[in-house]
């Protein structure tokens, strides 16, 4: 592994994106969208590739490759702050497809000067995301080795990776498959990180491995503030965090709508071998601000799961609520230094 540097944040898919559907009809682009919707919610899984074809692989890159890279990001992103002395010498995407994770750890970790290897078992989405990374501005992403696998019980990892990712698969998944790829990420890596959709059902699946990553050794580091169990009352509610998503004229295109974002939900988990302190409390719904406070609520530890009120007699501690973000942790370095 390397140490990092300031990390920047230039390395995004978007440019190379430009001109993908150029010559596929905009019908069979949507069509395909339909298709891949589905499965990318989680509610298909499947022992098959689900990208078929070079319009089903354009049509997932431009539904989906942005959506996913600042998801992907954001969960780094969160992961980098728990542990900052530590970047990747190595990486390995699992069912990385056209390579939005692979585009995300080269924006987190610019200076790594990292290795990356993308496995999948659809062959289009890797021919695409081959002459995607052709054009990024990293090196690691231009020299990037594109392998097919089948995703599921037998695949193998070198042992020694510093770092697994593995972001919306785990959905398409047989149970079966979804334990075995698990199982090796939290044998082979370093670290590992999950990322699955928003939702009750992909908040279940990050659920279920963040209890097999503990098992197998592993410390959480993003987004929980404690090894323990997960306070959440299943059914009653689910964790979850939100991406902001830029959206270009293709992606409009293809998603329909006239606003220039979108709010990507994802839930997500990090883990590692290595000493690292776990995340302060996390703020887990939006800020409330009201006259003179703000609500916050947060996973803590050792309490678990509740609500804060910040005041504005708190003065820096109040300022710093007031810019809170969901997803945050809390509280922030800056309110404890701050002269008021």
């Amino acid at each position: 592994m390397h140490a990092p540097d300031a990390a920047r944040t230039d390395e995004t898919p978007h440019t190379a994106l430009a001109g993908l559907l150029d010559g596929l009809p905009p019908r069979q682009a949507a069509q395909a969208v339909d298709r891949l919707i589905g499965h990318y919610r989680g509610r298909t899984p499947t022992d098959a590739p689900v990208l078929r074809d070079r319009s089903d692989v354009a049509a997932y890159a431009a539904y989906r490759m942005p959506a996913t890279f600042e998801a992907v990001r954001a969960a780094l992103t969160a992961f980098r702050a728990g542990a900052p002395a530590w970047a990747p010498a190595s990486h390995i995407d699992i069912g990385g497809g056209t390579g939005a994770a692979s585009w995300a750890v080269a924006a987190t970790w610019p200076e790594a000067g990292h290795t990356t290897t993308v496995l999948d078992w659809a062959e289009p989405a890797l021919d695409l995301g081959r002459e995607l990374a052709r054009q990024a501005p990293s090196a690691s992403l231009r020299t990037a080795r594109w392998q097919r696998r089948a995703i599921g019980d037998g695949l193998a990892l070198p042992d020694g990776t510093d770092l697994v990712t593995v972001s919306y698969v785990l959905g398409e998944l047989t149970e079966a498959d979804r334990r075995a790829v698990v199982a090796e990420a939290s044998r082979a890596a370093q670290a590992v990180v999950l990322i699955e959709p928003g939702t009750p059902d992909g908040y279940l699946r990050i659920r279920e491995a963040r209890e097999r990553l503990l098992a197998a050794g592993l410390r959480i580091v993003a987004p929980c503030p404690h090894g323990a169990a997960c306070p959440i009352e299943p059914g009653a509610d689910w964790c979850h965090f939100a991406a902001r998503v830029r959206r270009s004229s293709l992606h409009r295109q293809v998603k329909g709508g006239s606003l220039p974002y979108e709010d990507e939900k994802f839930s997500y988990v990090a883990a590692v071998r290595f000493d690292a302190a776990p995340a302060g409390a996390r703020v887990v719904r939006r800020p409330q601000i009201r006259k003179g406070q703000v609500l916050l609520d947060l996973c803590d530890r050792p309490e678990g799961l509740g609500r804060t009120t910040v005041t504005k007699r708190q003065g820096p501690l109040y300022r710093a609520a007031r810019d809170a973000s969901w997803g945050d942790v809390w509280p922030p370095e800056s309110a404890a230094t701050d002269p008021a």
